[in-house]
């Protein structure tokens, strides 16, 4: 699934271009690219309409239109917003197109897998209602690293569960959980209220340098589910210490362990057998 870096990647690369445009007409090719709205809503809504600003707020992307509403883009596990050369074939996982009006440019919004979505929503103090029930990521001028901590340090839940709660700190996703608890040296079973508020502090640090390198490298792609708004694959892989590198060194320095993946949580973790020891 696209996490904040992805997410950013394509807002960044959209608002490059995007910024003034008026969508004339909107083509929805499967019912289940729109969510909490018809699809007569947004066909009667967003024609005419002047897209202002592209914004986000953790995995959630939305353009703001010129009638103080937005409509949010959710990337789901294989979304993809395109901008395509228009006198090429559709792509055939093509789920909603909106034109625009006056040039020769589209908004295609691809998912293979379907579980993505556009929401037509309106605004409360700049957020879209509906993404205000998460909170604030760590790049935002709204985030409170106090009220992080605090939340992790009263927690008796695992802390890679509290980075992956979007009710705590949104964007964070497995694999920048996974690097940032590397980067930490710490086990992604330990419970947050048995960490010191400077373990916490050091943890949320790499969370926001890890997924700062990973958006200066255009995001993390193992497939061709995630790409930018011109068809182009992130390279963040590269550069992965502990996610998906079952049984290699650990590459920390005269660390001896080997990165190791356990399943908990309904989900992997990968982390080394020896920097990162579940008791400490």
């Amino acid at each position: 699934m696209p996490e904040l870096p992805e997410v950013e990647t394509v807002r960044s690369g959209l608002e490059k271009w995007v910024i003034g445009w008026k969508i004339s007409n909107v083509e929805i090719l499967h019912s289940r690219a729109v969510r909490n709205n018809t699809t007569y809503d947004l066909r009667k809504v967003l024609p005419g309409r002047k897209i202002t600003k592209v914004d986000r707020r953790g995995k959630y992307l939305w353009l703001l239109l010129d009638n103080n509403q937005a409509l949010i883009i959710h990337l789901g596990m294989s979304g993809q917003v395109l901008l395509p050369n228009v006198v090429d074939p559709p792509h055939k996982h093509l789920r909603v197109r909106l034109l625009i009006e006056k040039i020769d440019k589209e908004i295609h919004f691809i998912d293979q897998r379907t579980f993505g979505h556009m929401t037509l929503d309106d605004l409360e103090g700049g957020i879209p209602k509906s993404v205000k029930k998460i909170a604030p990521d760590v790049f935002e001028s709204e985030y409170q690293q106090k009220v992080v901590v605090e939340k992790i340090r009263k927690s008796n839940s695992e802390v890679k569960k509290l980075l992956l709660d979007q009710g705590v700190m949104s964007g964070v996703g497995n694999i920048y959980a996974d690097e940032a608890l590397w980067r930490a040296k710490v086990h992604p079973q330990r419970i947050g209220k048995d960490l010191t508020s400077a373990q916490i502090v050091k943890i949320i640090d790499k969370c926001k340098e890890v997924m700062s390198q990973a958006i200066a490298a255009g995001g993390t792609s193992f497939d061709d589910l995630y790409v930018n708004v011109n068809g182009e694959s992130g390279y963040f892989d590269r550069s992965l210490a502990a996610y998906g590198q079952t049984g290699a060194p650990c590459p920390r320095p005269k660390c001896r362990g080997l990165i190791t993946k356990a399943r908990f949580m309904g989900r992997y973790s990968h982390f080394c057998t020896n920097c990162q020891p579940k008791s400490r």
